[in-house]
């Protein structure tokens, strides 16, 4: 609950210092006496949007502190969920705006961004104003009150369980489904990758090889007319001797001498191992002009390997060996690649089983609204004819779509404000006094099952008097017993049931205008009923009408 309040040059209050109870707690003053910037300050610490306009003419900045004591589960929850320390189950909020329209935030002297003030801010209070009730104007929150109202929470945490389930299998059907379409597109690739490597059967050393024989095959009818021309001139052909047989020719004649010099055997001598020799040369000419006696097909073959091998290095290279670890990556990628099928399969079967589990508890959901639904709308009706609303009739709509967090409903409230008249949304209400008694109707409806401990109503009373106004007052009174409740009235009937009787007040002094803020003891809250009732001429009269109204709020 909001234990104080805190401001200090805030449009026309100086410096303030409020205190709460945590039942019922009424502002009253005189109109332009600044109760709307009480609001503004509570809605500064809240994390919402702030301008410069709010600082006191004349100052450097506004400060709006707040103290909240006793924090809810669901504000301690945010609270570590932010990070945010806090001892003694009390929570700071700090708000400063600066002349120059540049604001801070701090939680428990901690700077905070307003988001995350807002957010916390969020579990803390509730304004509602003449025509700022976000809860009841806003259908998107209408399904949230409905299952508050029933007691609904239980039965949508369980569906929310399996929902959560089914978002996140039915992602990774998704992501799997990608990754088969992205590892077949990769399959294909590797798998041609490795055939077509695979089918040159490369050898690293191959290409040396090939070239060295193209070299020698491209040029094998020179080198062939060459060779046998050597032969030709050792060896002879069938119509002349060669050089081996005039040599040969040449150590006969000189063996056959008789009687000849002793360098003439010599010379013989040498000329018969020459003789040898060129024969011996002659042989491995002819042997190597074999070799290099290659056919056309085996040139033609050379050529499309060399091409091949070539073309395989533009793709893959550049060099054989770097071919060859292409491959060999290759063939390891393909062995990695997971086969997502049997996944799949088993995946979509087991998100089918949830659907039908998840489908048949939003159903189940559903139900349960529908006659929770009428019971609320019931409630309503009832609380509305109590505040002298009788004609007024309520339906919650409930239309059904696909599966969300919420379940597979849509909920509207529909209201009726007057016999004859069909039923329209909420948020279609024009009667600013209407929708103040709707809104505090649903309040008192689900003040049991609220869980934002401070509720603060801006003028709740605008537009009804008399006997609606003592029932809207009585209203806030019980409501004041599940909630904080804080409000703003031009209303006695109200004020009267106040348990903490705050009295807004504008004075001048030396032309600047001052705006103090107190509460009242039973005296004065007389003095002031009865200015609300008669205006600024009191008289004995009115201070007594006003004991006496007092005097039955107390006792009923």
């Amino acid at each position: 609950m909001l234990s104080e309040l805190y401001i200090k040059n805030l449009a026309v209050i100086e410096e303030a210092r409020i205190p709460f109870t945590d039942d019922l707690n009424v502002f009253t003053g005189e109109t332009g006496a600044g109760k709307s910037i009480l609001i503004n300050g509570i809605n500064s610490v809240l994390g919402q949007r702030v301008t410069r306009d709010i600082v006191r003419t004349g100052c450097d900045k506004a400060v709006v502190t707040a103290l909240f004591t006793g924090l809810s589960p669901a504000v301690r929850e945010r609270l570590d969920a932010a990070g945010i320390e806090y001892e003694d189950d009390e929570l700071v909020l700090t708000r400063e705006v600066r002349a120059d329209g540049k604001s801070t935030a701090r939680i428990n002297g901690a700077p905070a961004s307003a988001a995350v003030m807002r957010d916390i801010g969020n579990a803390l209070v509730n304004i509602h104003g003449q025509h700022d009730n976000q809860l009841l104007l806003d259908p998107s929150h209408h399904i949230e009150m409905l299952d508050s109202f029933g007691g609904l929470e239980g039965m949508l945490a369980e569906y929310r369980q399996c929902f959560t389930q089914l978002q996140d299998i039915s992602r990774r059907l998704k992501r799997l489904a990608v990754e088969q379409r992205e590892n077949t597109h990769l399959r294909y690739e590797l798998e041609q990758t490795v055939k077509e490597i695979g089918d040159a059967d490369l050898d690293v050393n191959e290409e040396e090889d090939l070239n060295n024989e193209y070299r020698i095959s491209r040029n094998s009818e020179q080198i062939i007319n060459v060779l046998s021309k050597c032969i030709g001139v050792l060896k002879g052909d069938e119509n002349e001797n060669g050089a081996v047989d005039g040599i040969k020719l040449c150590t006969r004649e000189l063996s056959a001498l008789e009687d000849s010099p002793e360098k003439c055997r010599e010379l013989a001598a040498r000329l018969d191992s020459a003789a040898a020799e060129l024969d011996d040369i002659a042989a491995e000419l002819s042997a190597a002009a074999d070799s290099v006696d290659i056919d056309g097909e085996r040139l033609a073959y050379i050529l499309d390997r060399i091409t091949l091998i070539n073309e395989l290095k533009r793709k893959y290279g550049p060099d054989v060996k770097d071919v060859l670890e292409v491959y060999e990556d290759a063939k390891a990628r393909l062995d990695n690649i997971s086969d997502s099928e049997g996944e799949l399969s088993a995946l979509s079967e087991e998100r089918g089983e949830l659907l039908h589990k998840t489908s048949a508890l939003a159903r189940e959901l559903s139900e349960k609204r529908s006659s929770v639904g009428e019971r609320l709308a019931a409630a309503i009706e009832s609380e509305l004819d109590f505040l002298n609303m009788p004609d007024v009739k309520m339906s919650v709509n409930i239309t059904h779509g696909n599966l969300t967090a919420q379940g597979m409903d849509t909920v509207e409230f529909l209201i009726s404000t007057n016999k004859g008249e069909e039923m329209r949304p909420v948020s279609k209400i024009a009667s600013g006094g209407e929708l103040s008694r709707i809104m505090l109707a649903f309040r008192s409806a689900l003040a049991e099952k609220n869980e934002i401990p401070t509720l603060i109503f801006d003028e709740i009373d605008a537009g009804v008097s008399g006997r609606a106004a003592q029932k809207i007052g009585t209203k806030l009174k019980q409501v004041s017993r599940q909630a904080q409740v804080i409000c703003v009235t031009h209303l006695s009937q109200l004020a009267v049931y106040a348990d903490n009787h705050l009295l807004i007040e504008k004075s001048t002094a030396d032309g600047r205008t001052y705006t103090s803020v107190a509460p009242l003891d039973k005296e004065g809250r007389i003095r002031e009923i009865a200015r609300i009732m008669v205006g600024s001429s009191i008289t004995d009269t009115a201070l007594q009408n006003a004991r006496e109204l007092l005097e039955s709020a107390s006792e009923g």
